[in-house]
């Protein structure tokens, strides 16, 4: 038996004969050989010949995997076979030789789903009959029977293509070992194209023979698309001895990039010339060898047959587009485009006037853009813009929704929108149709019905094999007889009747939800149901119809959409097939990329259940194999009723789509083919950014201007001139000068430098109008991103003939700069009364001139006359950088205060006797230094300088559970980082209207969600610290920087630091029902406070009136103790879970050990979750008896309880102990650490991997 063992060897269910793979070498023309060649071209037999499995090409040099639905034929069938044969030992043609499999790597490998009994026999062997497989086995063609080969080496393709026609071609090689190391046979002609062998005969770097198929184009001839489907096959054999052969064999798509396929390890070179097998003779005899190819040339209907995509235009090969996927967003994807190509649908939505709300907010504006680009792109097109109008956040974008819940929801949004529009009962005539739910009595004339609108059907698959097999499971009748009789009131009684829905009336477009995923009671989760389900291309609604309705009309619907689902129940990928026109093609939409489909991709693969062998497919018994179920599967049908098609799908042109809507896009891409200019002509430009004199005039904080912010958002930064590098300096003034409407020559541009204090300022005027923008930049000492900075001057005198005078760096004729002793110093004023800072302009000043000198000049610009008046004074500080302000003292000259061209001045008019102000701002003769402090006015310019240093803005929100937003609607605040906690109090509760000590604050996540209390600190706690604490730096990272949250307190924080704070769990009804409240209770409190403050809080009945109430401490969703009404609560962990109810009546004289402690968990004792609880132990109670205790103590009821299995658990990590109906509870938990599961799902704990409820803002 050593032949079966390699036959039903473990191996051959994980190796495979090596693919063919693509040689990547250059092709040169052959030398002349001897050969001869043999044409063969039968005609193409009638029926499609069966048996061997195919392989997947490799493009490379290395095994790779095929594509998964051609793995998974590879299970149906058995592993290929690379036939070496001799007549004495023969293999069955189904089968590989060991000597020439390939093992795959585990990623390739696909196990089908089977139970372990199946994995573990791979083949099924029967001793009866294996001496006429053996017989089987030994019946195989001789190479030249070219026929009978073909069968053999051309089996039944998965796609089923049409066969357009067969070739057989032999090509003789002679001479073998003076071969060159690449040879090409001669060209012979296959389904119209010229084709040749391609050989490598002592490998291609490997040591076995390397054999392909090329096309037989010349370079230069092969059309620009060609493309060629073909199958083929390769066999080595003697022509000596034609039972001895070798053959693999393949299917490509041939292109003009793709030009070659074929087997880069076909034979081993040693196997050459050695005996074959048990045979006296070698393959190749005389150094000759014959190689034949066999090329069947099939049809690609769909333009797609085993394309790759590389390059792959979808508009252009179909004439749509596809949808960006952003993550998991494919299910959402087949849903917009089964509604886009509802044509009627996207009319509808068009129709939705949104002229005066173009915001991306708008989910129904949105969606009119999305239309309109899937319309009219040329490339995938994103729904970025529609998922963001929905409200949705970037964890949404990676969670798969339910598609049922989705249509619905965004149906709804959309018939919203519609009201009060011409399109607003067109959702109800396209989707819904009329359903009634009926009871009948059966003896008596007494019927109870409702009649509803229905906007989808939901269909049972399980249990049922086709569509129509599930509409009779839908209206079935159910009969109401015996103890289930009816009451059909005080008349008739009780009375056997019949109960069931029918329907009254379809809709034009009628959606049916294939229910794939069920709950399974048995495994208590939720399953994909992968069964086989057959639906019809049109199919005849009238049978489901009531007898009432109008039965007349013609109710048949023709398949217009099917969303498929592939993957199981935690992983998969939507997709959708869809005719968007009356007659024509279907076509698959794949998130990105639209082809061609046929009849058979959108129904048969679509049913679902096991994969379909050929019909004609050679197998035997021994080859059985486990079925394989296909993972993709319908989930939705979309039917069109058949006298609606034309109306449903009408055409959409571009009149129907709003103007306004145009012109947007219209704007849009005139702004991006804009941007794609500027881009393409960026390195030829160069950017000015100028402070204008209103520039100044208007910036409120330090420096000239922030040269950092866009003057299109913010009018106080610089304007930016995009400007030709090799315009010239008189270019950017005569631009500059007609933006600001003045005579070019009144302008002067100066050169702003990066000062060592990381100031700008301006340093020197630009005085040669001849050189360029480039020049210029290249010049000055700071380059900064290719920006020039400039400051613009513009002359207050001009000559008679219109020339600018400048007090400085004055041009002569001969050339020259004169430089006096003037410096440009710029000019800020502080208004302490409204606390704003303000440039007013520049000034010209001798720098011999001292500091008071200043005074006239500055008097002049306010127009405060040429005198102040009494004890006014002017207060001058020089701001040589944010952090550094001096004052200037006025006696003391300019020279000697180091001031120089650029600097900045802020001045400041003291309008009464401060002693202490004028002394600290060097008006006296001595500044004593005083602290700063910072919620209070700045009195004067140096502190409204330290306000800008540490300014903030804050935004504060209503807290979302403590306090109500209505009331309080969110507000910002510009405040200092420096102030203390009591003075963010006092503006929060001004801005508010309550009183600054009944607010408590709380820091706010990143998710914007409330973090934690902010606790009142007398030491140095500032807004800064509050916002952004340096300590446990890591954790903090979340927290957001600019955003408070807010709660106004029914105490002040000095009372509300005597008491602490409760969280407890109100259990009314068993543990069914949590109600949670928040006590406060003085912390010097007991346990009895924390009673009476329940009592109160949540108005609960006096326990004199309904019973005592207890307190348990839980930890991690398992019970801890019963708290002592005397227990301290400061002494309670703030991690622990707190519960209270009523001690039921039964309990009142219980003592500790008359309960067992009980938690919840799911399949592991490991995993608790729900709320813990005590329970009463009676001793000797069977536990068929204890059930329905617990039942009562828990309140659980019906099917919740039923499938709750109750287990005796020892130890956390112990195996658990099930506990059967005649077990004695008491009996078996003897320790004291014993406790009672009740193992059921955790209903908390979402079905859709964690999501919440689905939302369309």
């Amino acid at each position: 038996m050593p032949l079966l063992s390699k036959r039903f060897g473990r191996k051959s269910r994980r190796t495979r004969s090596s693919p063919p793979e693509r040689d990547w070498a250059s092709l040169h023309t052959p030398r002349p050989t001897a050969s001869t060649p043999f044409d063969h071209t039968p005609p193409r037999s009638p029926s499609s010949p069966s048996l061997s499995e195919q392989l997947q090409p490799s493009s490379t040099r290395t095994s790779t995997s095929s594509q998964v639905d051609e793995q998974l034929w590879r299970l149906l069938n058995d592993d290929h076979l690379t036939n070496l044969h001799s007549p004495e030992k023969a293999f069955n043609p189904d089968m590989p030789s060991p000597n020439d499999m390939m093992v795959d790597t585990e990623e390739h490998i696909i196990e089908p789903t089977t139970n372990d009994a199946e994995k573990d026999s791979l083949t099924i062997i029967n001793p009866d009959n294996l001496e006429t497989e053996t017989e089987q086995l030994q019946d195989l063609p001789r190479a030249d029977d070219y026929d009978a080969i073909k069968e053999l080496v051309l089996p039944p393709l998965v796609e089923e293509p049409k066969i357009l026609s067969d070739t057989v071609y032999t090509w003789k090689v002679e001479n073998w070992r003076q071969q060159n190391k690449k040879e090409h046979g001669p060209i012979f002609q296959a389904g119209g194209f010229p084709w040749r062998i391609l050989l490598f005969p002592f490998g291609n770097n490997v040591d076995q023979v390397s054999i392909y198929l090329e096309h037989g184009f010349d370079a230069n001839e092969i059309p620009e698309d060609w493309s060629c489907c073909t199958q083929f096959a390769l066999v080595l054999w003697n022509p000596n001895d034609p039972t001895i052969f070798a053959h693999h064999s393949a299917h490509h798509r041939f292109t003009k990039e793709e030009s070659d396929w074929g087997f880069t390890k076909f034979l081993e070179t040693r196997k050459l010339f050695a005996p074959w097998d048990s045979s006296t003779r070698p393959m190749i005899e005389d150094d000759t060898v014959n190689i034949t190819v066999y090329v069947r040339h099939v049809e690609d209907e769909t333009g797609v047959l085993w394309h790759n995509f590389t390059n792959y235009d979808s508009k252009k090969e179909t004439g749509f587009v596809g949808l960006k996927n952003q993550g998991a967003t494919c299910y959402l994807n087949s849903l917009l485009q089964s509604l886009y190509f509802t044509n009627a649908f996207r009319k509808a939505v068009y129709e939705i006037p949104t002229e005066e709300d173009e915001s991306m907010t708008n989910s129904a504006y949105t969606l009119q853009r999305l239309f309109y680009q899937l319309q009219t792109a040329n490339a995938a097109v994103g729904t970025n813009e529609l998922t963001k109008s929905f409200g949705w956040e970037t964890r949404h974008i990676f969670e798969q929704q339910d598609v049922q819940e989705l249509s619905r929801k965004l149906m709804e949004r959309m018939e919203e929108k519609m009201k009060g529009t011409k399109a607003e009962n067109v959702l109800p005539e396209m989707f819904s149709g009329k359903i009634k739910t009926y009871i009948s009595c059966i003896n008596v004339d007494y019927e109870s019905s409702r009649i509803e609108d229905f906007w989808d059907v939901q269909l049972n698959v399980s249990g049922n094999k086709s569509l129509q097999e599930s509409f009779q499971d839908y209206i079935q009748v159910e009969k109401m007889d015996g103890e289930n009789q009816y009451m059909a009131g005080d008349q008739y009684k009780l009375q056997d009747a019949n109960k069931g829905v029918i329907f009254m009336s379809f809709p034009d477009v009628l959606h049916l939800q294939l229910k794939r995923f069920e709950y399974d009671y048995m495994r208590d989760t939720m399953t994909k149901i992968n069964d086989r389900y057959e639906f019809p291309e049109t199919f005849d609604a009238l049978p489901y119809l009531s007898d009432d309705a109008d039965k007349t009309q013609n109710w048949t619907y023709q398949l217009h959409g099917v969303l498929v689902h592939s993957g199981d129940l935690n992983a998969g990928h939507y997709y959708a097939f869809i005719k968007p026109h009356k007659e024509g093609w279907f076509y698959k939409y794949d998130d990105d990329k639209v082809t061609k489909a046929t009849k058979r991709e959108v129904l048969e693969e679509n049913f679902g259940g096991e994969y379909r062998q050929p019909t004609n497919n050679l197998r035997t018994p021994l080859q059985r194999k486990a079925p394989i179920m296909r993972p993709n599967s319908a989930y939705m049908l979309v039917y069109i009723r058949q006298t609606k098609v034309d109306k449903i799908l009408c055409p959409v042109v571009e009149e129907d789509i709003p103007k306004h809507l145009r012109q947007r896009f219209d704007e849009e891409a005139a702004i991006r083919e804009a941007r794609r200019r500027e881009r393409e002509e960026q390195h030829l430009y160069m950017a000015v950014k100028a402070i204008l004199p209103s520039t100044f005039e208007k910036h409120g904080g330090t420096d000239l201007a922030n040269f950092d912010a866009n003057f299109e958002q913010d009018p106080t930064a610089p304007k930016s001139y995009r400007t030709l590098r090799s315009s010239t300096l008189q270019d950017v003034v005569d631009r500059i000068a007609e933006d600001i409407q003045v005579d070019p020559k009144r302008v002067r541009l100066w050169l702003m430098v990066n000062r060592q204090n990381k100031t700008i300022r301006p340093d020197t005027p630009m005085m040669d109008m001849r050189l360029t923008v480039e020049e210029s930049y290249n010049k000055s000492a700071s380059h900064n991103n290719n920006i020039l900075r400039v400051w613009v001057e513009v002359a207050e005198e001009v000559t008679a003939e219109g020339e600018a005078v400048w007090p400085t760096y004055q041009s002569q004729t001969n050339g020259m700069v004169v430089k006096n002793d003037l410096i440009l110093l710029f000019l800020k004023h502080f208004d302490v009364e409204k606390q704003t800072l303000q440039g007013v302009g520049h000034v010209y000043i001798n720098k011999e001139k001292k500091i008071e000198d200043l005074v006239p000049s500055i008097c002049k610009k306010m127009g405060w006359g040429e005198k102040l008046p009494g004890d006014d004074k002017i207060m001058l500080w020089e701001e040589i950088k944010p952090t550094m302000i001096e004052n200037l003292k006025p006696r003391m000259t300019l020279k000697m205060a180091e001031l120089q061209d650029g600097d900045i001045l802020c001045f400041q008019r003291m309008t009464e006797k401060k002693p202490g102000l004028e002394k600290r701002l060097g008006l006296g003769d001595k500044a004593p230094e005083e602290p700063v402090r910072a919620g209070d006015r700045c009195e004067d310019a140096k502190q409204y300088y330290d306000f800008l240093q540490f300014k903030r803005t804050v935004r504060f929100h209503a807290h979302p559970t403590r306090s109500d937003p209505n009331k309080y609607p969110p507000f910002e605040l510009v405040l200092s980082a420096k102030i203390m906690y009591d003075q963010l109090a006092e503006r929060v509760g001004a801005q508010l209207g309550v009183d600054p000590t009944h607010i408590r604050f709380y820091t706010v996540n990143a998710s914007g969600a409330p973090r934690i209390t902010v606790k009142r600190s007398s030491t140095n706690q500032t807004l800064q610290s509050i916002l952004s604490p340096t300590t446990y730096s890591q954790l903090n990272q979340t927290q957001r920087s600019d955003a408070l949250y807010f709660e106004v307190l029914d105490m002040s924080l000095a009372e509300l630091d005597t008491k602490k704070n409760i969280k407890i769990s109100w259990l009314s009804e068993g543990i069914t029902k949590e109600e949670q409240f928040d006590i406060l209770v003085p912390k010097n409190g007991i346990i009895e406070d924390v009673i009476t403050g329940l009592i109160k809080k949540a108005q609960l009945p006096d326990e004199a009136e309904a019973g005592k109430i207890r307190i348990s401490e839980a930890n991690n969703h398992r019970f801890f103790r019963d708290m002592s009404r005397e227990y301290p609560v400061i002494s309670i962990n703030e991690y622990t879970t707190l519960l209270a109810e009523r001690i039921p009546p039964e309990e009142a004289e219980a003592t500790e050990k008359d309960y067992i402690n009980c938690f919840h968990f799911q399949n592991e004792a490991t995993r608790p979750h729900g709320i813990p609880f005590r329970f009463l132990v009676v001793p000797g109670e069977a536990f068929v008896d204890t059930r329905k205790r617990l039942e009562k103590r828990t309140g659980l009821k019906g099917k919740s309880f039923e499938k709750i299995k109750f287990a005796l658990v020892r130890r956390p990590y112990s195996k658990v102990h099930y506990l059967q109906d005649n077990d004695v509870l008491s009996e078996l938990a003897t320790e004291d650490d014993d406790q009672l599961g009740l193992d059921h799902v955790d209903r908390t704990r979402t079905l859709r991997n964690g999501v919440g409820d689905l939302f369309l803002k």
